[in-house]
């Protein structure tokens, strides 16, 4: 028996081959941990990160939200806007192994209202 977070890593892996960002449409890779979450926006092909929000960052902390769905939704938000700002308007997005529910979907679907395009 494998554990769950074997599990995941093996689902995220096999996500990873299939998944990838270029500069034009660079990849949103959503992070979770026990306390925190992150987003980034990746473009694989030169190695760079492009952009970055997390429940850690400072214009997130302001908010003063808890580590649940509707801070999940504003971290998505910040991010969406964040790649926005930068130019980027389309995105392929990385769930990291987990199910497309909860944090995961509010932080997609935040992104999207921001701007994006899946």
């Amino acid at each position: 028996m494998k554990t769950a977070k074997e599990q995941r890593i093996k689902r995220h892996m096999r996500v990873r081959g299939k998944v990838a960002g270029t500069a034009a449409r660079p990849r949103l890779c959503v992070s979770l941990t026990a306390n925190n979450m992150y987003v980034q926006f990746i473009d694989d092909d030169a190695g760079r990160t492009l952009a970055t929000a997390s429940t850690l960052g400072a214009d997130f902390k302001a908010l003063n939200l808890k580590r649940n769905v509707e801070a999940a939704a504003a971290l998505g938000k910040l991010a969406g806007e964040k790649a926005v700002a930068i130019g980027i308007s389309e995105v392929v997005f990385d769930r990291s192994g987990h199910k497309y529910h909860g944090r995961i979907k509010a932080v997609a679907d935040a992104a999207r209202a921001a701007g994006l395009k899946f």
